[in-house]
């Protein structure tokens, strides 16, 4: 019968099985190594859905690399002939779908039907023999899949499979030798199956026994005699899998998610925001040792190994599919760490004093948002002041007002002078620490904390008396005028210590402003000069102070010759800014250059 005008006849998709193949080993797998790995899937998940119909049987998975071919066989549930064409034939359905044991699909590792498409990647044909348990008396049926996308299905006599279960056959193709060859394939196995539930064995046909590639359950379904072996062995399992000496275990258990595993905590410290893989079992199988996505971004002083339940995987089984699930182990596993720092702080301050030299990065990225740990540990953690490195809590002992700087470079330029003033300065210029130490007061309410500001620190300075003053009144115009291109005012203070000729205190906000007030009278009259000048404060200054404890300082005042009074003010110009050790500008360096040579040659010119 034809189709009435302008009806679409329905048509199916050709699916062109060299291009997917091609497309799940760029795109989908990170190599062809997981071909083993979806091999021992699909007979784990085979031994689970047998298990569901003979409870108290014992079935185990065989793998073989003998000359050339690799075979895994299994006692699972196996196939009849209406399944293999069901379901090894037809491409994304996966027997784990059927109706018969949907509502055990949790008890699977693998549910999207394409893992035997990996076989693909080392192999142009792959071989099933396979015999069902479900079905009494079904014949073995054999199953040829080949890369152009053909296959062909045969009843074998019962010989040919006399228990139920399924074998796999691969003939390597020449260029996939590395991932067949029988160590490779030992250690695959042992790499991906260490701690899978099921007894898995290797034979490399050499004539010797077959040796078990998971011959220890999961390390934390141990017992122990006491906790302290307990911790050693767990310890030990880590330096295993991770390759160091952990600082310290933590012992991962969340019933809820049949998640057990542990957390090694680094035994040094790495870049904030690093962010490590770890590796993570799902039902026993290796799913990725790469999942960050585990843990939460300020835990990357850990580095956890866990086997879970309920955990999804993605598509590719290398990673996890971020659902509530994994959110709310993230969570749980995250108040984990909580407690064992809550844990040492309380009776293990060794360890703890351990962990913070460190780890102190992690812990003040995690104080910032979590007010517990903020409370628990701010006083323990070490900052950088001007008793050198000290805890807040030692720091508040001495300094009841604690000030601290926006930046590094103006903690430098400022540390040895208000030391000597006896002021309490904390460098606020790294991560976290400023907004930190503005918290103390929450847990120290007798302290008060306020931002180190150039009037707090020229108030601290002892001024010179007034005749002292009249007398260098003429040196400090001529600097003034010298400086002004900077927008340096010139002060005379005295300040310890001596040795110190000029303290310049410039703040970054400072230049800004600066630089935006000059920008705005290099560009007067124009749409950005109005702009810029709407914006416009009061311009603040840089300012030089002079020493005039030292020496050359009061030499230097006395100096009545106009060019070497400007010249020896630029010279202390350039040397107290390199001593603040922030970047200098092209002018300074070319004012530092040029009084340099004006002091050398006035120098020359008066010994000759």
């Amino acid at each position: 019968m034809s189709l009435p005008e302008n009806t679409a006849a329905d048509r199916t998709f050709q699916v062109d099985l060299r291009g997917l193949v091609d497309l799940l080993s760029h795109h989908l797998y990170s190599s062809p190594r997981v071909y083993l790995r979806e091999l021992m899937q699909n007979a784990v998940d085979a031994l689970t859905a047998r298990r569901t119909l003979e409870p108290q049987g014992s079935f185990g998975i065989r793998l073989y690399a003998d000359g050339g071919v690799v075979r895994v066989e299994d006692d699972g549930v196996g196939l009849t002939e209406a399944d293999v064409h069901t379901f090894l034939a037809t491409i994304g359905r996966s027997s784990k779908r059927a109706d018969k044991i949907a509502e055990q699909r949790a008890d699977f590792i693998g549910q999207f039907g394409i893992g035997l498409l990996s076989c693909f990647l080392v192999a142009d044909e792959i071989h099933v023999v396979s015999r069902s348990a479900r079905t009494p008396g079904a014949p073995a049926v054999e199953w040829r899949g080949r890369g152009d996308g053909s296959y062909t299905v045969r009843t074998l006599p019962a010989s040919a499979r006399p228990q139920p279960g399924t074998t796999v056959t691969l003939t390597p193709r020449a260029d996939a030798a590395e991932w067949t060859r029988p160590a490779q394939v030992h250690a695959l196995a042992r790499h991906f199956g260490s701690l899978l539930r099921h007894p898995v064995t290797f034979d490399d046909g050499a004539g010797g026994p077959a040796v078990p590639v998971n011959p220890e359950p999961a390390p934390w379904s141990l017992t122990h005699p006491t906790p302290g072996a307990r911790n050693r062995a767990l310890a030990a399992y880590g330096e295993e899998v991770f390759g160091f000496k952990p600082l310290d275990t933590i012992e991962l258990d969340l019933p809820a998610v049949g998640l057990k595993g542990i957390a090694c905590i680094l035994p040094d410290a790495v870049p904030s925001g690093r962010r490590h893989g770890h590796r993570v079992h799902v039902k026993g199988m290796l799913l990725s040792e790469q999942a960050p996505e585990i843990l939460p971004d300020w835990a990357f002083f850990v580095r956890c190994v866990v086997d879970a339940e309920s955990l999804r995987p993605t598509a590719s089984r290398e990673s996890l599919y971020e659902d509530d699930t994994l959110a709310a182990v993230r969570d749980a596993l995250a108040e984990r760490l909580r407690e064992w720092i809550a844990k040492a702080a309380a009776s293990d301050p060794d360890l703890l004093a351990r962990f913070l030299q460190v780890h102190h990065l992690a812990v003040k990225s995690l104080a910032v948002h979590d007010d517990e740990i903020l409370r628990m540990l701010l006083p323990w953690l070490p900052f950088e002041t001007t008793d050198g490195h000290a805890t807040l809590d030692e720091f508040a002992r001495t300094h009841r007002t604690v000030l601290v700087t926006a930046s590094v470079e103006e903690f430098r330029q400022v540390a040895a002078i208000a030391s000597a003033a006896g002021l309490g300065v904390v460098n606020g210029g790294y991560t976290y620490d400023r907004e930190l130490v503005h918290r103390l007061p929450e847990i120290r309410p007798e302290v008060s904390v306020a931002d180190l500001d150039p009037e707090t620190l020229s108030a601290h300075l002892d001024p010179v008396d007034r005749e002292t003053e009249l007398a260098a009144a003429a040196y400090l115009a001529r600097a003034r005028d010298a400086l002004a291109v900077f927008d340096c005012d010139v002060a005379l203070r005295t300040f310890q210590p001596a040795s110190a000729p000029a303290l310049l205190i410039d703040s970054r906000d400072a230049r800004h402003e600066r630089t935006r007030s000059q920008l705005a009278r290099e560009q007067e009259g124009g749409l950005w000069g109005d702009i810029l000048g709407s914006l416009r404060q009061e311009v603040p200054r840089a300012q030089l102070i002079l020493n005039q404890l030292n020496p050359l300082v009061r030499t230097a005042v006395t100096i009545e010759e106009p060019e070497l009074a400007r010249t020896s003010a630029e010279a202390l110009y350039g040397q107290a800014a390199m001593l603040s050790r922030r970047p200098l500008r092209p002018a300074e360096s070319s004012l530092i250059n040029r009084s340099f040579l004006d002091l050398l040659a006035h120098a020359l010119r008066k010994d000759s």
